[in-house]
C-alpha cells in the first residue's frame, strides 16, 4: 500500500484500528491481563521484551489481517522492533494493514479538569523516523475529566497544535482528547469538546484532513458533525474502560464511527493459549469489533 491506497482506507475501509500501543506505565497491567505477572521480568528491557512477544502474536497471528482490522497504532518500540523477521511497519503493511504510532509521551497532572500531554521535544525527529518505516499516521492522548471549558479548549487547542506538526511532516495524526467514562459530567463533556473542535477544525486550512479518536458518546450520534466534516478523514472510538461486549453495543449505536480498541480487543487473549487457541480468541474478538464497527443499530 502507498499513501494513497492507505488513506482511502483509512477515510472509507470496513473494519476497525487496533491500538496495540501499551507505552512504560501501562505494559505492566497489559501483561497481566495476557496472563504474565510482575515477577516474571527483572528489569525494563525484558519487560518490554515479554510485550513485543504479544504483539508480535498478534500481528502474525492468521485472524489479524487488512480484511477487518484496517490499522494499528504502535507504541516505539513495537515500530522499532520485528514481526516474522520483518520490521513491524513493513509486516503490517503486507497484511493490508495502516500503521500509525503513539507519540505522546504521557500526561500533565490534572488542572482545569484535564490533564494535557507532557512536551514531546524530540516529536519533529520520531515523524522523520516513523515516516521513512512507511508508518502512515500518529495518535496523541490527552484526558478530559470534567466538564471545565477552559481545560478542554486547553485540551483541543494542545492536539490540533501537535496534529499540525504531524501534518507538517506528510502524516496523519489521530487526535484524541479523551473523556474520562466516569467522569460525572460526561454529557456536558461531550457537548463542550463538539464545539471546541469544530472551532479547531474551522481554522485548518482547506484541503487539509485529520482523524479523531473519541470516547463513546453519552448521547448515541452526538459526534455527528465530525463524522460529515469535510476537515475530518475518519472518526474512531476508545473503549475507554468498557468490556468488549458492552463497548461493542454502544459503538454500534454510532452511524459512521469504528472502533480503535485496546483492552477490549486483547481482554482474552492468554499467553498460556496454544495458537490455536488464541487465534481463534482473537478471530472472535475482532469479528466482535468488526461488526460493531460497520453494523450500526441507530
Amino acid at each position: 500500500m502507498n499513501v494513497t491506497e492507505m488513506t482511502a482506507k483509512m477515510a472509507s475501509g470496513k473494519g476497525f484500528i487496533a491500538a496495540l500501543d501499551q507505552s512504560g506505565g501501562s505494559t505492566p497491567k497489559a501483561l497481566k491481563g495476557y496472563g504474565i505477572e510482575e515477577g516474571a521480568w527483572s528489569t525494563d528491557e525484558e519487560m518490554f521484551g515479554l510485550i513485543h512477544q504479544m504483539r508480535t502474536r498478534i500481528i502474525t497471528s492468521a485472524a489479524f489481517t487488512g480484511e477487518k482490522v484496517i490499522g494499528a497504532i504502535l507504541f516505539e518500540r513495537t515500530m522499532d522492533g520485528e514481526a516474522g523477521g520483518k520490521p513491524v511497519p513493513a509486516a503490517l503493511i503486507e497484511r493490508g494493514v495502516v500503521p500509525f504510532i503513539k507519540i505522546d509521551k504521557g500526561l500533565e497532572d490534572e488542572k482545569d479538569g484535564v490533564q494535557l500531554m507532557k512536551p514531546m521535544p524530540e516529536l519533529d525527529a520520531l515523524l522523520e523516523r516513523s515516516k521513512a518505516l512507511g508508518v502512515y499516521g500518529t495518535k496523541e492522548r490527552s484526558v478530559i475529566n470534567s466538564a471545565n471549558p477552559v481545560g478542554i479548549a486547553a485540551v483541543v487547542k494542545q492536539q490540533f497544535e501537535v496534529g499540525k506538526q504531524v501534518l507538517a511532516h506528510g502524516m496523519m495524526p489521530i487526535i484524541e482528547p479523551e473523556v474520562n467514562i466516569k467522569s460525572e459530567t460526561r454529557a456536558e463533556c461531550d457537548t463542550i469538546l463538539l464545539a471546541e473542535i469544530l472551532k479547531n477544525l474551522d481554522e485548518l486550512p482547506e484541503g487539509t484532513q485529520v482523524m479523531l479518536k473519541l470516547s463513546l458518546p453519552i448521547v448515541p450520534g452526538t459526534f455527528d458533525p465530525l463524522v460529515s466534516h469535510p476537515k475530518v478523514l475518519r472518526v474512531v472510538a476508545l473503549s475507554g474502560g468498557y468490556k468488549r461486549p458492552e463497548a461493542c453495543v454502544e459503538l454500534a449505536k454510532n452511524a459512521g464511527i469504528i472502533a480503535s480498541f485496546s483492552r477490549a480487543l486483547l481482554e482474552d487473549l492468554r499467553h498460556q493459549m496454544t495458537d490455536a487457541e488464541f487465534d481463534a480468541s482473537l478471530a472472535g474478538a475482532i469479528d466482535e469489533i468488526f461488526t460493531g464497527s460497520t453494523v450500526k443499530s441507530a
